[in-house]
C-alpha cells in the first residue's frame, strides 16, 4: 500500500491525488504545507480528498501523504471547558501560537499533553475487566470523569496505580496491554452501547412551553427551525443553562462570526444554577464559523457527536446543540457539486436525507458498556432561507426528529418570547412520557395539558370569526374562552429569559399555574350561569394579581394565595 503520492487536480477544497492507495475516510496531508484532508471518494487510481483548510496556492505536483488512519477525536480528561474548531484543534492553543488568525497547516492535539490529572483506580490487580468498564476516575473541575477501558481491551488487571498522570502515561496494564487515559475514536463511527431503550424520561428545561406542551425525551431529537431574529440562539442557551443534562456540547456549525462570538463570550459568563460555577465547566464548544473552510464544517457535527457519546458512555445525560444543520447541509452541497455528483432537490446531494438520519439517529437513551444508563438529546437548529420550512433540509429533518419547535416571526413582532408557535409545533413523545408526568408531577397533568392545547385551538378558530364580525358578536361563553386562552398565552407560554424568577420554572410550578388557569375557566363559566357579566369576571383583582405573580420572588406563596382569592372572589359573583 503506497502512502506517498502527488496532487493531480485542485477544485477549491476538493483535491484529486494519484500514487496513494488509501481507504475511504483516511486522513491525508496535502501539499507542501501539509494541509489536513480526508479521502471521500476513490475512482480507480484517483483518490478524491476534501481538505479541511483553504487550498489557495496549492498546485498539481505537490506531495500527498496518507496517514492510514480515519479522522479521530481525542477523548479523555480536559475536554470540558474547551473550545475547538471543527476537527478538534483547540482554538485557545492555536491563538497562543499565532494570534487571532489561524495559519494553514497548523495543528495542535485536542487534549493537553502536559497537564497531569489525579487518577483514582476503582478496580484492583487481579480483577477481570470488560470492554467499556470504568477502571478509575479523575476530577475534571466539579465533574467526575470516568476512565473507561478501551473497547478493544479486556482481561485480567496486571497492574494499576493511583497518582498524577498525563493523558499519554500508562495508568494500567490489562490483559497484557498498556492503558492510558486518552482514547482515539473515528468520528463517523457510532460508539457501541450494551442496549438501547425507548426514551421515557423528559429533558426538563424549565421552559413552560417546552416542558408542558412539547416535551423532548432524554435520548430524543428535536428540531428548531426559524428565521433570523426568532430566538434560536437564546432558546439553545436557555436549554444549555437550565436543562437537567449533566454535560452540554454546543456545535456552532457555519454560523456567522458575530453570532459565534456572542456564544463564545456569553457562555463563559453564564453561571451554572446547579453548582454556582461557570457553565463552561460542564460544556464543550465547537466553533466553526461560516468563513472557515467548508469541509471542516461538514466534519464538526461528527466531532461533537463523538464527544457527546463519550460522556454518555460514562453514564451521563448529554444535551447536544447543533446550530445550525442548514449550514452543514450547505457544506455538503458545495462539496457534492465540486465532486460533480448528480444534484438532488435544490442542488443538495441525493444522500442529504441519509446523512441527516445518520446524525440524528446517534441520539439515544441507552445502557452503556459500563452498565450505567446515559443519554444524548440532540437539538438541531435549522435556518431555512427566508424562514420557508418547505425547503429540503427542514423537510428531511422533520421526517427524522420527533419534536418540532416552530419559531415564528409573527410572534417575534408581537414581542411574545419564546417565539414557539403552539399551533404548528408538536411532540411525538407525549404518550411515552405520560407515565412520568403522572408519577412525578400530578395524575391530572396530562389531562390539564390536553385541555390547554384544545383551548388554544378553539381560540384560533374563534379569531377567524372575530376578524369577520368583531368580538362583540360572540356569545359570553366564547368571550370567556378567548380570555382564558389569553391567560394561557401571556401568563403561561410567555417567559422572560432575562428575569431572575421567570427564567426557570420547575414542573411543580408549571402544574400549579396551569391548574389555576383551568380553575379560573371553570369558575368563570359557573359565574356566567349565575348571571355575572364578562367584564366583572375578567376584572376580578385575583386575575390581575395572577398576571403579575410570575415575576415575584415569593411566586409559590403567591400562587397559593391566588388560589384562595379565586374561591372567595368568584363566590361573590355567584360561582
Amino acid at each position: 500500500m503506497s502512502n506517498e503520492g502527488k496532487i493531480y487536480r485542485v477544485a477549491g477544497p476538493v483535491v484529486t491525488a494519484v500514487g496513494i492507495s488509501p481507504r475511504m475516510y483516511d486522513v491525508v496531508h496535502v501539499g507542501n504545507e501539509m494541509l489536513m484532508g480526508e479521502v471521500i471518494k476513490i475512482v480507480g487510481d484517483y483518490s478524491i480528498i476534501q481538505v479541511y483548510e483553504d487550498t489557495s496556492g496549492v498546485k498539481p505536483g505537490e506531495p500527498v501523504t496518507n496517514t492510514g488512519r480515519p479522522l479521530v477525536a481525542e477523548l479523555g480528561p480536559g475536554l470540558l471547558h474547551s473550545v475547538y474548531d471543527g476537527i478538534q484543534r483547540p482554538l485557545a492553543v492555536l491563538q497562543e501560537k499565532m494570534g487571532d488568525f489561524i495559519l494553514r497547516g497548523v495543528s495542535a492535539p485536542g487534549l493537553d499533553r502536559e497537564k497531569k490529572w489525579e487518577f483514582k483506580p476503582v478496580v484492583s490487580v487481579g480483577d477481570v475487566v470488560e470492554p467499556g468498564q470504568i477502571i478509575g476516575t479523575v476530577m475534571e473541575g466539579t465533574m467526575e470523569h470516568r476512565i473507561l477501558c478501551p473497547v478493544d481491551v479486556q482481561g485480567k488487571v496486571d497492574d494499576i496505580k493511583a497518582g498524577n498522570f498525563t493523558v499519554e502515561e500508562t495508568v494500567a496494564t490489562i490483559g497484557g496491554k498498556d492503558v492510558i487515559m486518552m482514547q482515539r475514536w473515528p468520528v463517523r463511527v457510532p460508539r457501541p452501547v450494551r442496549e438501547k431503550h425507548q426514551p421515557n424520561i423528559p429533558l426538563v428545561t424549565g421552559m413552560r412551553v417546552l416542558d408542558s406542551m412539547f416535551p423532548l425525551a432524554k435520548g430524543g431529537a428535536a428540531a428548531i427551525p426559524g428565521g433570523f431574529g426568532t430566538g434560536k440562539t437564546v432558546t439553545q442557551q436557555q436549554l444549555a443553562k437550565w436543562s437537567d443534562a449533566e454535560i452540554v456540547v454546543y456545535i456552532g456549525c457555519g454560523e456567522r462570526g458575530n453570532e459565534m462570538t456572542e456564544v463564545l463570550t456569553e457562555f463563559p459568563e453564564l453561571v451554572d444554577p446547579k453548582t454556582g460555577n461557570p457553565l463552561m465547566n460542564r460544556t464543550v464548544l465547537i466553533a466553526n464559523t461560516s468563513n472557515m473552510p467548508v469541509a471542516a464544517r461538514e466534519a464538526s457535527v461528527y466531532t461533537g457527536m463523538t464527544i457527546a457519546e463519550y460522556y454518555r458512555d460514562m453514564g451521563y445525560n448529554v444535551a447536544l446543540m447543533a446550530d445550525s444543520t442548514s449550514r452543514w447541509a450547505e457544506a455538503m452541497r458545495e462539496i457534492s457539486s465540486r465532486l460533480e455528483e448528480m444534484p438532488g432537490e435544490e442542488g443538495y446531494p441525493a444522500y442529504l436525507a441519509g446523512r441527516l438520519s445518520e446524525f440524528y439517529e446517534r441520539a439515544c437513551y441507552a445502557t452503556s458498556l459500563c452498565g450505567k444508563d446515559g443519554s444524548i438529546s440532540v437539538i438541531g437548529a435549522v435556518s431555512p432561507p427566508g424562514g420557508d420550512i418547505s425547503e429540503p433540509v427542514s423537510q428531511n429533518t422533520l421526517r427524522i426528529v420527533r419534536v418540532f419547535w416552530a419559531l415564528d416571526t409573527k410572534l417575534r413582532e408581537r414581542r411574545h418570547f419564546p417565539t414557539i408557535n403552539w399551533l404548528t409545533s408538536y411532540t411525538l413523545y407525549d404518550n411515552q412520557l405520560k407515565d412520568w408526568y403522572v408519577k412525578n408531577v400530578d395524575p391530572s397533568f396530562p389531562a390539564l395539558r390536553e385541555w390547554a392545547m384544545q383551548t388554544l385551538q378553539k381560540e384560533s378558530e374563534l379569531q377567524e370569526i372575530v376578524q369577520l364580525v368583531g368580538s362583540d358578536a360572540l356569545p359570553d361563553d366564547q368571550k370567556i374562552t378567548l380570555e382564558v386562552s389569553k391567560m394561557i398565552r401571556e401568563i403561561f407560554l410567555q417567559q422572560n429569559a432575562y428575569d431572575p424568577v421567570d427564567t426557570y420554572c420547575p414542573m411543580s410550578r408549571q402544574f400549579m399555574m396551569l391548574k389555576l388557569i383551568k380553575k379560573f375557566s371553570d369558575l368563570a363559566q359557573k359565574a356566567l350561569l349565575a348571571g355575572a357579566t364578562v367584564d366583572k369576571i375578567v376584572g376580578i383583582p385575583a386575575r390581575q394579581r395572577f398576571i403579575r405573580s410570575k415575576y415575584e420572588e415569593t411566586i409559590d406563596d403567591e400562587l397559593t394565595a391566588i388560589d384562595a382569592d379565586f374561591d372567595e372572589q368568584f363566590k361573590q359573583l355567584g360561582a
